[in-house]
C-alpha cells in the first residue's frame, strides 16, 4: 500500500475511490495546512522544472497558480487583493516582458 502523506486537492479521495480504491485522510489545522501548502508549492515548482514540453509546463504553473491562491488566503488576502498588489508593483517596477537582465550595477557614479 503507498504512503503519501501530503496534502491534494480537495476531490482526489473521491477520485481515488470511484476507482475502486480506498483512501484514508485527515483534515489538517490551520498550521499544518500553511506548512503543507508551502511544500506542496515547492513540489509543483520542482515538476514545473523537470516538465518536458509547454503542455506539462504549463499544467505545473496551473498548480502553482491554485497553491498560491490558497496561500493568499491563508494570509488574510484574496486572489483579487493579490492581483492588485501584483499590478501596483507592475506600475512601479515594470514586469518582466522586456526580459531585462541586470548585469551590474556601478555605484561609484
Amino acid at each position: 500500500m503507498p504512503v503519501y502523506n501530503k496534502l491534494v486537492r480537495d476531490l482526489i479521495p473521491q477520485i481515488i475511490q470511484s476507482s475502486g480504491k480506498e483512501s484514508r485522510t485527515r483534515i489538517l489545522d490551520e498550521e499544518e495546512y500553511t506548512k503543507e501548502l508551502v511544500i506542496k508549492l515547492k513540489e509543483e515548482s520542482d515538476e514545473y522544472f523537470t516538465a518536458q514540453g509547454p503542455k506539462e509546463s504549463l499544467e505545473e504553473l496551473a498548480d502553482m497558480l491554485e497553491i498560491i491562491r490558497a496561500l493568499a488566503v491563508v494570509h488574510g488576502s484574496t486572489w483579487e487583493q493579490l492581483e492588485a498588489l501584483r499590478e501596483q508593483k507592475a506600475a512601479a517596477r515594470g514586469g518582466f516582458q522586456e526580459r531585462v537582465y541586470l548585469i551590474d550595477v556601478d555605484d561609484n557614479a
